[in-house]
């Protein structure tokens, strides 16, 4: 019994120490615990400092007024000085030529010039000397002059030097006197009278083109691209050439034969104005042949295009020709020439036939010529 009560001591004695221990370790804890949460709170609340700056202003003293300065007197600036602003000047007035004093002088000179163009040289040669006397010193008097003298020089090689001293007596002038005949005449003394002969191989026909309108429904319908080539330095003045176009048709048995009257040409240079670029000038030549009438076409059958002869003429003198097919230029030969009429009239050159003198026993065949009609 007493062994029981001695044992028991010292173990109740560790149990109350280890709960005492326990006690004490969960107080700390609990301690830690609201330590550390009372710590989180505290960090969590926003801290505001307030500083207090100091600043030291320097307060400078107003300055006293300064003395009324005495006004300066205002002094007047003289007006800008204009300058005088260039104007273009006006544009150079083209020249013209001078007009003709005398009504007379004027009706001789228009109708040398329309004989001229319609190839009667003797009539304009007549007229223009009778105008030359009336007035000598008119340029359109000597221009006109030296045109007929250049043109018949392609007949007649010494009248070119006529023409010089035509287109000379115009040069003379000036402009004052000559106006836009002036320049003119300078370029014909400049360049020279050119003659046929001196533009073999230097102007000539290009190789023709030929187009056949299949969808042409009023008869046939064929267009020719010509061109027309010239060497460098020989570009001829357009006045000087032209090109002369001789369409043939095929009959019904198969023979070729000259165009019908029938027929439409249109002739138009392409290139526009004569510049000779690149050496060539082209022309379009539209040949329409239309459709027959039926009883005609029964009768005589159906013509069709068959081929042309293209010839290029300088100052009324063939330079060069072309004939597709080529027999055509036979043939060509021995067609009458239709356009080309003399330089002068059967009755300014009367010609018998013969080329022998008559003697002086020798009766003559033909009667008397008749005197020349007026002009």
């Amino acid at each position: 019994m007493s062994q029981t009560t001695a044992s028991s001591g010292p173990n109740l004695c560790f149990r109350l120490s280890c709960w005492v221990l326990g006690l004490v370790a969960f107080i700390q804890l609990l301690a830690g615990g609201i330590a550390l949460a009372v710590r989180f709170e505290a960090s969590r609340e926003v801290r505001v400092e307030k500083e207090i700056v100091t600043k030291i202003v320097n307060v400078a003293p107003k300055p006293a007024p300064a003395p009324a300065q005495p006004a300066e007197p205002v002094v007047a600036l003289p007006p800008p000085i204009e300058i005088p602003v260039e104007k273009p000047l006006p544009p150079a007035r083209p020249l013209d030529a001078p007009p003709i004093a005398d009504p007379v002088v004027e009706r001789l000179v228009n109708e040398a010039r329309e004989a001229r163009i319609s190839e009667d040289m003797g009539s304009a040669i007549v007229k223009l000397e009778e105008a030359r006397t009336k007035a000598p010193n008119d340029p359109n008097v000597h221009y006109e002059l030296g045109m007929v003298y250049e043109t018949m020089a392609a007949f007649d090689p010494a009248l070119a030097e006529k023409a010089a001293q035509s287109y000379q007596a115009v040069f003379e002038l000036g402009t004052t006197g000559a106006g836009a005949l002036y320049p003119l005449a300078a370029q014909k003394l400049r360049d020279g009278i050119a003659m046929p002969v001196d533009m073999r191989g230097k102007l000539a026909l290009g190789r023709a083109r030929i187009f056949k309108d299949d969808h042409f429904a009023g008869g046939e319908r064929v267009v020719l691209t010509i061109p027309v080539n010239a060497a460098p330095g020989s570009e001829p003045d357009p006045n000087d050439f032209f090109v002369q176009v001789k369409f043939f048709d095929k009959t019904a048995n198969g023979d070729p034969v000259p165009a019908t009257p029938e027929s439409q040409n249109e002739v138009e240079w392409v290139s526009g104005e004569f510049d000779w670029l690149g050496g060539e000038e082209v022309l379009r030549v539209t040949y329409v042949l239309p459709a027959p009438d039926p009883s005609q076409e029964h009768l005589f059958g159906r013509r069709k295009y068959y081929g042309q002869v293209v010839e290029l003429i300088y100052k009324n003198e063939l330079i060069d020709s072309q004939a597709w097919p080529r027999h055509l230029a036979s043939m060509n030969r021995t067609e009458p020439e239709q356009g080309m009429d003399p330089l002068f009239l059967d009755e300014e050159l009367p010609f018998d036939g013969s080329l022998l003198p008559p003697l002086e026993d020798e009766i003559p065949l033909q009667p008397a010529l008749p005197p020349f009609p007026e002009r």
